[in-house]
């Protein structure tokens, strides 16, 4: 499949927070969304999303990325009303009631939930940077308001860097949180829930490590990462070490011998093609 390389034949040079064209616009967010009760052992219901994952998530492509087959979704009426179902049960709840595990399975849930009803409403497209409501084309729908939690309108980027990056602080989210490209970490084929949370966080680290869209060495003098570690370099160690570091610490076989005692330069790519199969 196609690559893009954003700054071919040159070193990365990791600087100030830049989102490769996604947009950070949309509604201020209530500070209260980090409130939560440890105390509350009640957990949330994900069997719709499941079910929905279990049937529309491939993940035999030979290029070893999981894709979401939306045209089979997309003329499933039973199933794009429980993809809706879903969406409404979880606006429907306020996640401040709820321990602080629950909320962050519920948030990333509800993320790429809303992330797949946004490219089915206007599929087909051929990357979701092609939607948006704005006057700008290509700057994609993370700045639209697509949720409504507690009364407050949210947009995708609201719930990612205004809520779950702020709050958690975990850059393993970049992992969790799918949107909708070849060049994203693959969309998990198991819901969030408290009980799997550390696993599938650690699970989505390591695999996108090791496959060439998140970190490939060409040789000793030269690698290729994703944008994700050049966009969000502050959650990395806000250096070109400290993502080198992230890298090896996930970095298994080859890659991590490599790794070990790289001291090159780097590039960075990323893949805006969405990730459906191929129509051909």
């Amino acid at each position: 499949m196609k690559r893009s390389i954003s700054r071919a034949g040159r070193p990365l040079a990791f600087g100030l927070l830049t989102l490769g064209g996604v947009s950070c616009g949309g509604p201020s967010v209530d500070a209260s969304w980090a409130d939560h009760d440890p105390n509350n052992a009640e957990r949330l219901v994900h069997g719709d999303w499941q079910a929905l994952l279990d049937t529309y998530v491939i993940t035999d492509d030979p290029s070893g990325v999981y894709l979401v087959d939306y045209a089979a979704l997309k003329a499933n009426e039973a199933d794009r009303q429980r993809l809706d179902g879903y969406i409404d049960y979880l606006q429907g709840l306020n996640p401040r009631q709820y321990a602080r595990d629950v909320q962050m399975a519920y948030w990333i849930n509800l993320y790429n939930a809303v992330t797949v009803k946004v490219v089915l409403d206007e599929y087909p497209v051929d990357s979701i940077k092609d939607i948006h409501e704005g006057l700008i084309p290509g700057t994609g729908p993370w700045g639209d308001v697509h949720a409504m939690v507690g009364g407050q309108p949210l947009t995708l980027d609201n719930i990612e860097h205004d809520i779950l990056r702020p709050i958690w602080q975990d850059n393993r989210i970049h992992y969790a949180v799918n949107c909708a490209s070849i060049g994203c970490p693959n969309l998990a084929t198991d819901a969030y829930t408290a009980e799997n949370l550390e696993r599938l966080l650690e699970q989505g680290a390591r695999d996108y490590v090791n496959h060439p869209r998140g970190a490939e060495l060409l040789d000793e003098a030269f690698g290729v990462v994703s944008s994700i570690y050049f966009w969000y370099q502050e959650d990395f160690g806000d250096s070109e070490a400290g993502v080198l570091e992230h890298l090896r610490e996930y970095a298994e076989g080859d890659l991590a011998e490599q790794l070990r005692d790289f001291d090159g330069s780097i590039d960075h790519e990323y893949d805006w093609n969405l990730n459906a199969p191929d129509p051909r």
